[in-house]
């Protein structure tokens, strides 16, 4: 990977964690408790605001984590070692880190372990 391709991987891995982190600033309310104050709404609202919170907090969970693969691959670019395989220690295709640039695995490792 030459020095223009890691740049770019590190503006975009900077604008996406940006992005998620406004996200996750905008969304905390969405995923906290629902008050069951039972006489002011009704069993199938609270089952609707249950059902939400839980779906809030899910996706939640699924942008923090994705926030820290973020925080690994700029982790990983600053230390030479970004775009490595995690399992064969080879080289991870441009055109895949372009598509993802958190992969952590080559095309071959990432079908090897979906099998």
């Amino acid at each position: 990977m030459n020095e223009d391709d890691r740049k770019e991987m590190k503006d975009r891995l900077t604008a996406l964690r940006h992005e998620l982190e406004d996200t996750l600033a905008h969304s905390e309310d969405a995923s906290k408790p629902v008050a069951l104050d039972q006489p002011s709404i009704g069993r199938l609202s609270r089952m609707d605001a249950l059902q939400g919170q839980a779906m809030a907090q899910e996706t939640r969970r699924r942008q923090q984590h994705q926030l820290l693969r973020i925080e690994r691959a700029l982790r990983d670019l600053d230390n030479d070692d970004y775009g490595y395989c995690d399992d064969c220690g080879g080289d991870i295709d441009p055109r895949r880190l372009r598509v993802d640039p958190t992969a952590r695995l080559c095309l071959t490792c990432a079908q090897s372990r979906e099998a």
